[in-house]
């Protein structure tokens, strides 16, 4: 199943039809929180709520890290229709146990081991030669804190190298789990919440210039070369791999997320043929734990895989370097370097290398 998600996007979908969670008490210093379109402060408000509101809650989705007047949490709390609320301005009497959202329709979605009838093993790592922590029935219920990537396993729900951490040095293959409503869109263990864009086109370039700068001075690649395929990849900084997974490059899979990425997931993406023009098509993106990792990986690319050997030969000369790199094949746009050269030009980012 592929997981896309448009920038900061919510998909459209009827409430769902169970009972709501109650027990949720608004927490602020004295004024109103915002409620958005969708779990970040760059979508939409679409009303306020007072302190001391009592909002019931259908389900739970990562989201923008927020320090509220109860706790600091990237959790939001889907209220109704294109209404979140950030649950670090929610206290709960009695706490809850919130299910996540689905990732296609924000229903509420469970998780349920699915074995056939034999006991699902719980492993002390992603792994399923790691020390066996116990074990659950099929049909049991399981609390999904994030996912980790693994051994390969191919179960009754599919294959997979995704593992679930389940508790402290509790993990289950995602082979043998299946969610009542579709996958939620979850987080990576140890990864940093989702990126919301700040300061327009040059908040962008200020934040992302440092990560440019530590990989030239790592790899070799022109730190203005690396900021621009940076802004055109994401749109500066608006696309959802950026966004959701800190993957600033486009960098796929290709079976393995590599030596600095957290793991592997499925993007929907447009790509271009030389001889067969452009179409959509389905992807698996490395996913990173922040975008400082994406930069280094991103570096260590280009520097050390020798069809890019002709590109670091002109690392001093970034426009060279640029049409070297598009000549190598790093992407499928005809244009790609001719648009690196522009915004290289557009926003003087020669002045990092």
């Amino acid at each position: 199943m592929v997981l896309a998600l448009a920038a900061g996007a919510t998909l459209v979908g009827a409430l769902p039809s169970y009972a709501k969670i109650t027990g949720a008490v608004v927490s602020t210093s004295g004024g109103t929180v915002n409620v958005r379109s969708g779990p970040a402060t760059d979508q939409r408000a679409v009303g306020t709520l007072e302190r001391g509101a009592n909002p019931e809650v259908f389900c739970k989705a990562r989201g923008e890290l927020i320090a509220g007047h109860v706790r600091t949490s990237s959790t939001w709390l889907r209220i109704g229709k294109d209404r979140w609320v950030s649950n670090a301005f929610i206290a709960w009497s009695p706490p809850q146990d919130v299910p996540w959202c689905s990732a296609a329709t924000k229903a509420p979605t469970a998780a349920s081991v699915t074995t056939g009838g034999g006991e699902l093993n719980v492993r002390a790592a992603a792994s399923s030669t790691a020390g066996r922590q116990g074990g659950l029935a099929n049909g049991a219920a399981v609390l999904v804190q994030c996912q980790v990537w693994g051994q390969q396993v191919d179960g009754t729900a599919g294959k997979s190298g995704v593992w679930y951490k389940v508790g402290d040095k509790r993990y289950v293959s995602a082979a043998y789990i299946k969610w009542s409503a579709g996958l939620p869109w979850l987080g990576w263990c140890g990864q940093d919440p989702p990126s919301v864009p700040r300061g327009g086109n040059q908040g962008f370039i200020t934040a992302h210039a440092p990560a440019a700068q530590a990989s030239d001075r790592a790899t070799g690649v022109p730190a203005s070369v690396t900021l621009a395929q940076a802004i055109l990849e994401t749109g500066w900084g608006r696309g959802a791999l950026a966004r959701e997974d800190h993957n600033l490059f486009g960098m796929k899979c290709f079976g393995s997320p590599g030596d600095h990425a957290l793991g592997c997931r499925d993007y929907a993406t447009f790509e271009c043929s030389p001889t067969g023009g452009c179409f959509d098509m389905d992807a698996t993106f490395r996913a990173y734990a922040s975008v400082e990792d994406s930069f280094r990986d991103h570096g260590d690319l280009l520097s050390n895989w020798s069809r890019y050997a002709a590109a670091m030969d002109h690392a001093d000369d970034p426009e060279r370097f640029a049409r070297e790199v598009h000549k190598a094949g790093y992407a499928t746009d005809p244009k790609y370097a001719d648009k690196l050269i522009g915004i290289m030009d557009d926003y003087d980012l020669y002045q990092y290398d």
